[in-house]
């Protein structure tokens, strides 16, 4: 069975830090591209970072670049998203996403989330 399990999650005051982790299992974490996406109340979902499976390329959102950092550890197949400088607007719902594409058939995996809440 396919888990993507997030942690980490709470509420900080402003110009805090959070470290969000997600656990996989269930399938080939290392051959995986991997993202963080967020949902805020009321708006649609924000893709914030990703990592590509193979190499320490990553990519970023204007909205969190220099303040966020995303990496992967391949032999705990966990990902991770380092969260600093918060602001309010950072409050949503994080959830992580694994993709692979192949020939002819993409495979695509959400966790459940976790809610992150900037306020003061």
């Amino acid at each position: 069975e396919v888990q993507l399990v997030e942690s980490g999650g709470g509420m900080v005051q402003p110009g805090g830090s959070l470290r969000l982790s997600c656990a996989a299992s269930g399938f080939r974490f290392s051959t995986y591209d991997m993202s963080w996406v967020r949902q805020a109340p009321g708006k649609g979902p924000e893709w914030i970072s990703s990592i590509a499976n193979g190499s320490p390329t990553t990519w970023y959102a204007d909205s969190v670049k220099g303040r966020f950092t995303i990496s992967r550890d391949n032999a705990k197949s966990t990902l991770y998203l380092q969260m600093n400088s918060l602001k309010p607007e950072d409050t949503a719902v994080y959830y992580c996403n694994a993709k692979r594409c192949r020939p002819y058939v993409c495979s695509n995996y959400w966790g459940q989330g976790a809610q992150v809440t900037v306020s003061s």
